[in-house]
């Protein structure tokens, strides 16, 4: 993981560590967001998806479930977007 997707990765986990309330040490990026994993829910997607949006300009409407598998798995998608607006520091 590049400094880039490394970046977008850990506003992902501070993003749902704090809309989502997990514990940060339960987040990482590679363990599952849904089923077996952190056991988060449709109604989780959808604030994972209104999140990337708001976050990143990225729209994940209609994106393959893949997308959703991990921290990695998404951050990758997102700044291989073409709509990925990169944060100004």
């Amino acid at each position: 993981m590049d400094e880039k997707q490394k970046a977008v990765a850990d506003e992902i986990v501070n993003y749902l560590c704090e809309t989502l309330r997990l514990p940060k040490e339960n987040v990482s990026y590679d363990v599952p967001l849904f089923g077996d994993g952190i056991g988060l829910d449709s109604v989780d997607s959808l604030e994972i998806i209104a999140g990337m949006n708001l976050l990143f300009g990225v729209s994940l409407m209609g994106v393959n479930d893949g997308v959703f598998a991990d921290i990695r798995t998404l951050s990758e998608y997102i700044i291989n977007d073409p709509d990925y607006k990169e944060k100004s520091i």
